[in-house]
């Protein structure tokens, strides 16, 4: 995913309330459907039901009638579940109340991960449906020393992340630095979240469903290759005559 932000048609945000923003530049379901499938990788689940508002103030401009059938649709296929919209123009508002969605204007939405501050305090991290977050170790690094489950999410802010036994399947975890895990890296990584394209991910124990370094993501729909699978492997990004792209090898650690 090489596009600038600007340029993409729909762009997805943490907020602090807990759901999730889908910032929509278009709301033709045809593009959208294929920016979606190059951003995701097509994958189904990607999102597990979470609740998402739909924020339509980038939007230049908006076609005669929205599509919300096509539009709503095309959302669930994710496993995305739209609740409500935001920056709507007055004329939509009504077709917006039929098709189910809330107007949602009047509510304040802080996004979440913020990007920190000159002076950012040490790095916290933030589980998504868990138990209480690990504190942080070492300043500048968070370390995770239980297993992650499916659900949950950490947020190393400012930082990198140490995960010293592995995260399953559907489980999530995001750092500005880089990731290192030590024992099974599953579920999906994204390093470098605010811009780093120098962040890597570092596992001794290689299977997740997503990779991503500064949002630029891969997949594995059709598998893990065998050379890294199950198997030590870092993760970074290379940029080849303006082209980014995701490059990992096995881990030399001999």
């Amino acid at each position: 995913m090489s596009n600038t932000a600007s340029s993409r048609s729909i762009e997805f945000r943490n907020t602090t309330i807990g759901t999730t923003v889908a910032l929509l530049r278009d709301t033709e379901p045809v593009p959208l459907a294929d920016a979606l499938h190059k951003m995701l990788g097509g994958m189904p689940d990607f999102f597990s039901g979470e609740a998402a508002i739909l924020d339509f103030s980038a939007a230049e401009s908006l076609p005669g009638r929205i599509d919300w059938a096509g539009l709503l649709s095309l959302l669930r296929r994710y496993q995305l579940q739209p609740i409500g919209v935001r920056g709507l123009p007055e004329e939509f508002a009504a077709t917006a109340r039929q098709a189910g969605l809330a107007l949602l204007d009047r509510i304040e939405l802080r996004e979440r991960p913020a990007a920190p501050p000159p002076a950012a305090p040490a790095p916290v991290a933030t589980p998504v449906q868990a138990s209480p977050p690990p504190a942080p170790i070492a300043a500048g690094t968070v370390f995770v020393d239980r297993p992650l489950r499916s659900g949950q999410q950490i947020y190393a802010r400012g930082g990198d992340l140490v995960l010293l036994a592995g995260m399953s399947n559907g489980a999530e975890v995001i750092a500005d630095g880089s990731i290192h895990c030590f024992g099974p890296l599953r579920g999906r990584a994204l390093a470098g979240a605010q811009g780093n394209p120098a962040a890597r991910i570092i596992a001794t124990n290689f299977g997740p469903e997503l990779v991503s370094i500064a949002g630029v993501y891969r997949t594995f729909e059709q598998g893990i290759p065998e050379s890294i699978a199950g198997r030590g492997a870092v993760v970074r990004m290379r940029d080849t005559a303006g082209k980014q792209t995701i490059e990992i090898e096995p881990l030399q650690l001999d």
